[in-house]
């Protein structure tokens, strides 16, 4: 139980090997051209509009069956 167990060693090269891994895994990512960039983009936008009318509509019949209810 001495000092020498409580010491860590230095984290410099767990750090840079941690960071060496990082770049070769970004070398790795194939980023989308700007044609695909724009059809995906409008594919959530539209997305996401139709699910906003969709959880709206919802919610609107769930308050008139609870008015209805109550």
């Amino acid at each position: 139980m001495g000092d020498a167990a409580n010491e860590k060693a230095p984290k410099t090269p767990v750090v840079k090997s941690w960071f060496k891994g990082l770049k070769a895994e970004f070398k790795k990512i194939i980023w989308p051209d700007k044609k695909s960039l724009g059809k995906q983009t409008v594919a959530v936008i539209v997305i996401t509009a139709v699910l906003s009318v969709i959880i709206a509509l919802l919610d609107a019949v769930v308050k008139f069956g609870i008015n209805v209810i109550i």
